[in-house]
């Protein structure tokens, strides 16, 4: 007597796609949520505590005058700064990583955002301008940065390898520049250009944001052309040749719209340390495998910075401590965590 086993079905490439497809939505639904929450409590906490029954009639015109100061001025311009930074960060890291093929290659880990800080501590400190001429030299530090790294990494053509290697020796030159003007400046001054180089949402103005949000929007379509050509990417150099991807345009490209991302975030919240370097890994964890992650990268962005802004302003009772530096708390276990775990998994395969 014979038995005939039944053959489990091998997965085809739409059915792998379409299940991808499903639990990046499901991811991204989760995230949207989790967000929705972090800003809901946001804006009703506080030294003014402000009911959720409140909240809504005042968001729609509605309520006390006293309640719509406090959130029109106080608490949702620094949300959604917070969102739309998070959003940059995210996304530009995941890009970088994505690009270069490295874990490490994060704006803030390369100089990029360094290169924002230098430029943004030397207009306050020498320079004597403050607001938007702040931003607008820290937009211009980045991008000076990143287009440095890019000549000095391009030489016989883009190496992700080279390219972290460059944006190191950037960073640890920015931070040496930031230093030196910090020792050349009085208390007050000093104070100012350290909290700027932390970076957060505090200071958030709603011109600022209108800035901000009418540049990502090109930035971001512009992605959405470019993802197709960002996952040809992925597959390798040699096969995205022969699929008649134009490789080094295609990166550039990519690389160009990476920096914009870091650039305007940076000039108007600093560089919030860890967000650009631990969204995408994070997304990547949720979705499973190599996948772009681009949504769930953006939305982890988002809630890490509105989160540490809610928590820098309210955990600590009379104490209020810039953005940057609750990221930064949250950021370097959850690296180290990552980096244990992977280990292990290499171990254990």
């Amino acid at each position: 007597m014979t038995t005939s086993l039944a053959r489990p079905m091998t997965p085809t490439l739409p059915m792998v796609r379409r299940r991808l497809a499903r639990r990046v939505a499901l991811v991204s639904g989760v995230l949207a949520v989790l967000l929705a929450a972090i800003v809901a409590i946001s804006l009703g906490t506080g030294a003014y505590p402000i009911s959720p029954e409140r909240i809504l009639p005042t968001l729609f015109g509605a309520g006390e005058s006293k309640d719509a100061f406090v959130l029109f001025r106080l608490r949702l311009p620094r949300i959604v700064l917070g969102v739309l930074a998070g959003i940059a960060f995210g996304i530009a890291g995941a890009l970088f990583q994505t690009l270069l093929r490295n874990p490490l290659a994060s704006p803030d880990i390369i100089g990029i955002s360094g290169g924002a800080s230098a430029a943004a501590a030397f207009g306050i400190l020498i320079l004597g301008v403050s607001g938007a001429m702040v931003s607008l030299l820290a937009f211009g530090g980045a991008v000076a940065v990143a287009l440095a790294i890019t000549l000095l990494a391009s030489r016989e053509g883009l190496s992700g390898y080279r390219f972290v290697l460059v944006g190191v020796g950037f960073a640890f030159l920015a931070q040496s520049v930031i230093g030196y003007l910090l020792t050349r400046a009085d208390e007050q001054e000093a104070v100012a250009a350290l909290v700027w180089t932390v970076g957060g949402v505090a200071g958030a103005r709603w011109n600022d944001i209108g800035v901000i949000a009418v540049t990502l929007v090109p930035l971001l379509l512009l992605l959405a052309v470019l993802v197709p050509r960002i996952r040809t990417l992925q597959l390798g150099d040699d096969t995205a040749t022969g699929l008649g991807l134009r490789v080094v345009s295609a990166r550039y490209a990519v690389l160009a719209v990476a920096v914009a991302l870091t650039a305007v975030a940076t000039a108007y919240a600093g560089p919030l340390a860890f967000v650009a370097f631990a969204s995408a890994p994070i997304a990547r964890r949720l979705v499973g495998g190599a996948h772009l992650a681009i949504i769930p990268a953006a939305l982890i962005g988002a809630i890490v910075v509105t989160f540490a802004d809610f928590a820098a302003s309210t955990l600590i009772p009379g104490v209020i401590v810039p953005a940057g530096i609750v990221t930064g708390i949250i950021g370097a276990p959850y690296l180290l965590w990552l980096l244990a775990t992977s280990n292990r998994g290499r171990r254990n395969a």
